[in-house]
């Protein structure tokens, strides 16, 4: 059995998020020893349940192995947390997926990346303000990184790829399901041309709630900063741009994008108005980011 397998089978195991993954490899130093552990042990971890260390113990490792094969076949990475093309940005979060699913590659370029996020029905300004500013990224150097969805999503992705430039779509399902469906030649493009399509997520997952909202700290933590382009006060972008500030990321507004995006100014966001873009001071600023960049306390549910 390959060390990938037992990465795969933990961190795809149902009640096992990133923190109890990180909590069992404390606990017992690999995944692997995970699985050789007794129940008795596994219950010692704090979050393991009774049903989560008899589902662990019962684990089918070679139809995992198969499933591994099957998905080279389909020319579909798998990357864990310890290897080095795992995106050196995510893996600084601390509730990095410690498994991805990858359609395509990373880069190193790829850890000077910006998000570009919104609203899935966006407005005709909204999808041209996403346009020219995902343009103006991959013009100069950056990669792009949306969640794929409708909208604003769309609208960076296509632009930065017609612009020579790269993109990371981050699914909210797994990755052999693209939604929406309409996106699927999107999806293709990007996997083949200039970046990748990933997925923290078992490859046959549909996207439901809590799979969408978890995305969006993958969508943050690939990124240097997220620019909000238009969006409701209560939307997935702002939970994406509240994900980015608890990362130390940095978080831009687009001006006129929307009660959101209002919210995010007149909390001390700086503000991208698309009629004059002061590209100077954010290259600059983006430039300027560190990864110790002081972190923001979360105040949310822990992901397991």
């Amino acid at each position: 059995m390959t060390e990938k397998a037992y990465w795969v089978a933990l961190a795809t195991a149902s009640g096992i998020g990133p923190r109890t993954f990180a909590a069992l490899i404390e606990r017992f130093g690999s995944p692997r020893a995970v699985f050789e552990a007794s129940q008795d042990e596994l219950t010692d971890v704090p979050r393991v349940t009774a049903e989560v260390a008899i589902q662990l113990r019962a684990a089918d490792l070679d139809r995992i192995e198969d499933e591994l094969y099957a998905l080279g076949e389909e020319n579909i990475s798998t990357i864990t947390l310890e290897d080095d093309d795992y995106p050196v940005n995510l893996a600084q979060i601390h509730d990095a997926p410690p498994v991805l699913f990858v359609r395509g590659a990373f880069r190193r370029e790829d850890a000077r990346a910006v998000a570009i996020v919104g609203t899935r029905e966006a407005s005709d300004w909204g999808k041209t303000a996403a346009t020219q500013l995902a343009r103006g990224f991959a013009e100069r150097g950056f990669t792009v990184v949306s969640g794929l969805a409708r909208g604003i999503d769309t609208a960076a992705h296509a632009s930065a790829l017609v612009s020579d430039g790269r993109t990371l779509a981050v699914l909210g399902s797994g990755i052999r399901v693209i939604h929406p469906r309409e996106n699927l030649g999107l999806a293709d493009t990007i996997a083949n041309a200039r970046g990748a399509v990933l997925s923290e997520f078992p490859p046959n997952a549909p996207p439901k709630g809590p799979a969408l909202m978890a995305r969006d700290r993958v969508i943050s933590g690939l990124a240097r900063g997220v620019v909000v382009v238009e969006a409701a006060p209560d939307s997935g972008s702002m939970d994406t741009a509240s994900r980015a500030r608890r990362q130390g990321r940095l978080v831009f507004a687009v001006r006129g994008g929307g009660t959101g995006t209002e919210n995010l100014i007149r909390g001390g966001a700086p503000m991208i108005e698309t009629e004059a873009i002061n590209w100077d001071g954010i290259v600059a600023a983006l430039d300027a980011w560190s990864m110790d960049a002081p972190r923001e306390t979360s105040k949310q549910m822990p992901l397991l």
